[in-house]
């Protein structure tokens, strides 16, 4: 209950503020702020999991027209639906084109949305599947990578 503790320390300290709410609305302040640092951890804690190459965000694409980037279609990406529908996005294009950028910032956004996710190269996957196999650990490995909601596949 760590948010509730710092709520209620900022109340305490801040109590002439604080003293004209009446105890629902204090409650409610303690309440709001635990569940806050709780999704905040969760989120905190996906985004370590992925593992990101790039820290990229929807926010800061470039759409200029050179990129070719149809942006109705990503911001559709963006919703994190077909991740729900259990679809599939494939990037591709030539090499420098921000493939991988994209990609982070659509699994960024779906760690937003709640998702679990998880970025890998496909050449160190193909080494990590390759050494479970030799220590007996593949049935574990792929029972890991199946408890994600989201694969992202990098350099296929």
């Amino acid at each position: 209950m760590h948010g509730m503790i710092r709520e209620l320390n900022l109340q305490v300290s801040n109590a002439q503020e604080y003293n004209a709410l009446c105890f629902d609305e204090r409650l409610g302040l303690l309440v709001d702020r635990e569940v806050i640092d709780r999704d905040n951890r969760r989120f905190t804690k996906r985004l370590k999991a992925a593992k990101f190459k790039e820290q990229a965000m929807i926010e800061d694409i470039n759409w200029s027209p050179k990129r070719k980037l149809d942006k109705a279609t990503f911001m559709q990406l963006a919703s994190s639906q077909w991740i729900a529908h259990h679809q599939n996005v494939v990037f591709c294009g030539p090499t420098g084109t921000g493939k991988t950028w994209l990609a982070c910032a659509l699994g960024y956004r779906a760690c937003l949305d709640g998702y679990t996710v998880y970025f890998r190269r496909l050449s160190k996957l193909f080494q990590e599947i390759s050494a479970a196999k030799l220590d007996g650990t593949s049935l574990s490995l792929m029972n890991k990578l199946a408890k994600y909601d989201l694969l992202i596949l990098d350099d296929l």
